[in-house]
């Protein structure tokens, strides 16, 4: 029994020397239950909204306070011109537009009826379905308490760029993003994680190449079968789901090349930091995958999350690239729509290896 207690001793201490592995254990239930506590959710809060008031008369100012003092949504834009719709939706700032017009408290005084449209942008359809039937609810309540009537209201739904509602126009982009951060940053951290814990990165340092060029060797395979899966997922998603890439297939690309580059570098990050495959590998799970999936905007809208956590996204490469991926492929939007998105990733690639770098000259020595 004292030979027992003694190896259970040993193990606490060499758990205890290892300070990333420990650190990361005893900080896993508090992150776990914060992401899946505040980003899993259905309910709708602050949801970004534009208004198009044709009308411009107190009731339709009212009809507004009301939808926005609701608390599920918050006006991001004022519309002025039928021109300005499709320029909002392609630079991602709005989930819905709803348009009055005109006359509209006129034509509901003497004839009981008005019209209404909510453009909704239908990339992500659960959302797009419960934000429609939100503002729908919230304008015909308000109607009939604020005139004790039930009008003949027409409100006019369209859901824009997904009109048959595909799941698929959520989950093609979705699946780019994670397989990206999954090839490009997590197997290239466990890979030359592995190098390092075997041993063997000092033997390929000793060759006649430079040591940055001996990395970037072991860098550039990921990078092409980034590349081939993105064109494996882009067919597949055009020809079995009907996703029909509406943007510029070469900034499509272009985009996405950007993107492999940064995960590149984040995973070369992780393994100047990680002493073993084991720490890479909780480390890209972690820091990559978990925030990846939960707050990129992928699956759970960012938007209805508290405003702490919305800042933390701020920090997810993912989050930018996924509101690229789909501003491109499903709402055809140029570079001019998504050039801040674009900087953002740039920014992380320069971050990203320059800290590399300093971490794998500080290594060396």
């Amino acid at each position: 029994m004292k030979k027992f207690r003694v190896f259970v001793w040993k193990e606490f201490i060499h758990i205890w020397r290892d300070k990333r592995t420990l650190t990361i254990l005893l900080s896993m239930p508090a992150i776990l239950i914060i992401l899946f506590g505040f980003a899993i959710t259905n309910e709708i809060n602050d949801a970004p909204i534009g208004i198009y008031d044709k009308s411009k008369d107190e009731l339709t100012s009212k009809i507004t306070s009301n939808i926005i003092n609701s608390g599920y949504f918050k006006l991001e834009e004022i519309i002025k011109s039928d021109d300005e719709i499709i320029d909002v939706f392609k630079k991602g700032r709005i989930k819905m537009i709803i348009i009055y017009e005109s006359d509209f408290e006129s034509n509901l005084t003497k004839f009981n009826t008005a019209n209404i449209q909510i453009i909704s942008d239908a990339t992500d359809p659960n959302v797009a379905n419960t934000l429609v039937n939100y503002a729908k609810s919230l304008v015909n309540n308000f109607i009939m308490i604020e005139y004790n009537i039930s009008p003949n209201f027409k409100i006019d739904v369209k859901m824009r760029y997904n009109t048959e509602m595909k799941g698929s126009f959520l989950f093609v982009p979705g699946l780019i993003t994670i397989l990206m951060m999954l090839i490009g940053a997590m197997m290239t951290a466990l890979s030359l994680t592995r190098e390092h814990e075997f041993g063997s990165m000092e033997y390929l340092l000793t060759s006649p190449l430079n040591s940055y060029m001996i990395i970037f060797a072991k860098l550039i395979p990921y990078l092409l079968i980034a590349l081939f899966d993105i064109i494996v997922i882009l067919i597949l998603g055009t020809v079995v789901f009907g996703v029909i890439i509406q943007g510029s297939l070469l900034l499509l690309m272009f985009e996405c090349l950007l993107f492999i580059i940064m995960s590149l570098s984040l995973g070369l990050l992780i393994s100047t930091v990680s002493k073993s495959q084991q720490v890479a590998l909780m480390i890209s799970l972690m820091g990559l995958m978990l925030p990846t999936i939960l707050l990129s905007d992928f699956i759970f809208p960012v938007s209805n999350m508290p405003q702490w956590l919305q800042f933390i996204t701020n920090f997810i490469p993912a989050r930018w690239f996924n509101t690229i991926i789909k501003s491109v492929m499903l709402k055809g939007a140029g570079i001019g729509n998504i050039i801040n998105e674009t900087l953002y990733i740039c920014g992380f690639i320069v971050l990203f290896l320059g800290l590399s770098i300093f971490n794998f000259k500080e290594r060396l020595d």
